[in-house]
């Protein structure tokens, strides 16, 4: 996996419910593979929570998306998610503190997160 890729899979670990739903499935039934890539990637998610930094990260635009998401996920209980997993998963150490690190804020979309759209149902005359 790339640096780049690795930032996505943690912006969507951190701020994206089902990414966090599939996690867990795999933890839960055994079938997780890799757990050391898994193990760092559910840090970084974690660190994606924390506060954010003063100084040294990409742009203005990049530090308001990432406040965004973590105003968002607060609603879907989201870090209390990432350290229950990183506790079940048996990750030596302490969990990340502190602030966001800076090179983890950056621009990153997220995929859409919302159910299908109805059209209007047409009231029979």
């Amino acid at each position: 996996m790339t640096p780049r890729e690795k930032i996505q899979a943690a912006y969507e670990l951190a701020f994206f419910p089902p990414r966090v739903h599939t996690l867990w499935n795999q933890l839960k039934r055994g079938k997780l593979k890799d757990q050391a890539l898994w193990s760092e990637l559910v840090d970084m998610a974690i660190a994606l929570h924390l506060a954010l930094p003063q100084s040294g990260y990409a742009s203005p635009g990049a530090l308001h998306r990432l406040a965004f998401y973590q105003a968002q996920s607060r609603g879907f209980a989201m870090p209390r998610c990432l350290y229950r997993i990183r506790e079940r998963m048996g990750v030596p150490g302490d969990p990340p503190s502190g602030t966001v690190p800076p090179h983890l804020v950056r621009d990153i979309g997220l995929p859409e997160f919302c159910r299908p759209r109805r059209p209007y149902a047409t009231v029979p005359p």
